[in-house]
């Protein structure tokens, strides 16, 4: 059993400690369910009352959160990374990412595709000719990778993921089950009979260094340019992005939300959940959707947004107010109205 003292907890996470410092403590647990040889972790100040009654060895707070007295604390400016690194240090015995090494003899690689050094690919992969793959990446089983397709070092796809050719992937970029990049986008023309006839889709995606993926998501390739994810963006399950897309850096895309073609989104964006964006528009940089709002035209300025369409966060709110009245503002109406006949 892996057991720290508080004291080489403090030191390992850069937390100052209030409390005992010869306390041990030997795993993780949520407030509810902790004992005296857990550390647990708040965040959120709904959970106060929980914090109150745990049994934690030691919780992790946000600096100047204020504390109880008899028991003991890290105090952290970001309680939620601080939490995980206790995590990765108590769950050793978690099961590896797979057990298959180097590369599988039911792959199938073209001979000109190139493979880095410490690649993992694991059973039933497909390499398609002159893909390249950079060191210690893994392919789960089932990938498929198409051709022309570039991935950087140190990046992960996981089982059943679908690269089609011509896309690019920088470093460290992880990519949950399932998630297809590179898939044709919606685009159609009609005749004068009604009929449809496909627009081929002859650009790329790029996903920049440590973007992440969620299961099931897919990220069309544009018509003749590309479709980009910036640096350092994650992408929650079940997201639709459609062709041509800009998505910046930094920003979150919550499960869910699917976002039109060409549409051009910043920095440090987030998208919240079943989040609609409309096509050829902007969102700019420090920009919150709340779920489910609909995002018809461009938001330009910093802030948070709701409702369909999207309009301020306190000027939504406000209005949701008076939906909930709005049957005594009906009744009271009808009243104005009859007392007017009368006169």
């Amino acid at each position: 059993m892996t057991s720290y003292s508080l004291e080489e907890l403090a030191k390992r996470t850069g937390c100052q400690l209030v409390g005992n410092p010869k306390h041990c403590i030997t795993g993780v647990a949520d407030l509810e369910s902790a004992t005296p040889d857990d550390a647990s972790f708040l965040t959120n100040p709904r959970y106060q009352g929980a914090m109150q009654r745990s049994h934690a060895g030691v919780v992790v707070v946000m600096e100047g959160t204020e504390l109880p007295e008899n028991k003991n604390f890290l105090l952290s400016r970001h309680p939620d990374a601080t939490f995980q690194e206790l995590i990765e240090l108590y769950r050793t015995n978690r099961a590896p990412r797979s057990y298959f090494t180097g590369i599988h003899p039911t792959a199938v690689i073209h001979p000109t595709a190139k493979i880095g050094d410490g690649v993992t690919i694991c059973p039933h992969v497909v390499i398609d000719g002159q893909a390249v793959i950079g060191n210690n990446s893994f392919i789960g089983a089932g990938t498929s990778i198409g051709a022309d397709v570039t991935i950087g070092e140190e990046c992960v796809l996981y089982q059943n993921v679908t690269i089609r050719e011509g896309c690019t992937l920088g470093a460290r970029v992880c990519i949950q089950p399932g998630a297809v990049i590179g898939s044709c986008g919606f685009g159609f023309t009609q005749d004068k009979q009604g009929r449809h006839s496909k627009l081929n889709q002859v650009g790329n995606c790029i996903i920049d260094d440590d973007v992440e993926i969620g299961a099931n998501s897919t990220i069309d390739r544009a018509r003749f340019k590309a479709t980009r994810i910036g640096q350092g963006t994650k992408i929650d399950n079940l997201v639709q992005i459609a062709h041509g897309v800009v998505i910046g850096k930094h920003s979150l895309i919550i499960a869910q939300t699917g976002i039109a073609g060409s549409t051009q989104i910043g920095n440090h964006v987030i998208l919240a959940g079943q989040v609609a964006v409309n096509g050829h528009i902007e969102i700019g940089d420090q920009v919150v959707v709340a779920a489910r709002s609909g995002v018809s035209k461009s938001i330009k300025k910093p802030g948070r947004y709701a409702g369909v369409p999207v309009m301020e966060l306190s000027e939504h709110n406000k209005n949701q107010v008076l939906l909930r009245n709005i049957d005594k503002l009906v009744e009271e109406v009808k009243q104005l109205k009859q007392e007017l006949n009368k006169r």
